[in-house]
């Protein structure tokens, strides 16, 4: 069942999120991108309140889940860009001439997020829609995404708190001693667990499709984020010997996966 009315909703919610975009463009990715799960979750779980689908404890929890998960990294990423100078000059290096973008690309990137964002969610919502009952597989899955939840923000604050003891280094202490992109790794598992917990209820290939495609699309962009992040690295500490022993020996994003460059190393 695809309900494209309720599908619609959650798209234009996360339209009006991402309107913060067309400030920043990378804001369609970063705070427009946390706050669209977190305000699908909050209309998911309204829809159930309002007895249009029946939830059960299972279902409420996952959009809870999906409320945290947005509203924190959000909300992070908020406040390391108004408080962390730093911060904001590597954005503005990384991003370029804002003024430089037509406004037509930035349309087609809204819409483009808004509907990668729907699929996103879409594994939560199509058991929702789909009238399936709590089951095995589904804890499983929240298991996996409160995991990378917690995971993802213990590194945000573990990072934040070395950078501010060294902001010459990038962290390498305690998560960042088993992988070097622990908060992506985080993400993944978040949306690896979204994934796994909706496998037993989807119906026809079109709602397989989508949650797979949506599952492919962001460990893609998770291991270009961590590729992008590497190359601005060692752009900045290529020359430290410190920095280069800790990265060659330091799986880039997945623990104990002997993955330790995304980039081409001279």
């Amino acid at each position: 069942m695809w309900n494209w009315p309720h599908l619609g909703i959650f798209f234009a919610l996360s339209l009006l999120v991402c309107l913060c975009g067309f400030k920043k463009y990378v804001y369609f990715m970063s705070i427009g991108y946390g706050f669209s799960v977190a305000i699908i979750g909050v209309a998911m779980a309204v829809m159930s309140i309002l007895g249009i689908y029946p939830a059960t404890l299972a279902h409420y929890i996952q959009f809870a889940l999906f409320f945290i998960y947005g509203f924190r990294l959000s909300g992070f990423l908020l406040i390391r860009e108004i408080k962390n100078a730093s911060y904001r000059k590597t954005l503005a290096e990384a991003t370029g001439d804002e003024s430089k973008m037509p406004v037509f690309v930035k349309v087609i990137m809204w819409l483009t997020m808004g509907v990668l964002y729907v699929a996103q969610t879409s594994g939560v919502a199509f058991r929702l829609f789909n009238g399936c009952q709590s089951s095995i597989l589904q804890w499983i899955g929240i298991a996996i995404s409160a995991f990378g939840i917690g995971l993802e923000a213990v590194a945000d604050q573990q990072k934040s708190a070395q950078k501010a003891k060294r902001p010459d280094m990038v962290a390498m202490e305690q998560l960042y001693k088993i992988v070097r992109c622990p908060n992506y790794f985080g993400e993944i598992l978040f949306w690896t667990g979204v994934t796994v917990s909706s496998l037993d209820a989807l119906q026809g290939a079109g709602q397989w499709v989508t949650v797979i495609i949506a599952y492919i699309l962001i460990v893609f962009i998770m291991f270009n984020g961590a590729q992008r992040l590497e190359k601005r690295q060692m752009a900045r500490y290529g020359s430290n010997a410190e920095y280069k022993a800790y990265a060659d020996k330091t799986p880039i994003i997945i623990p104990l996966l002997p993955i330790y460059h995304l980039n081409k190393q001279k």
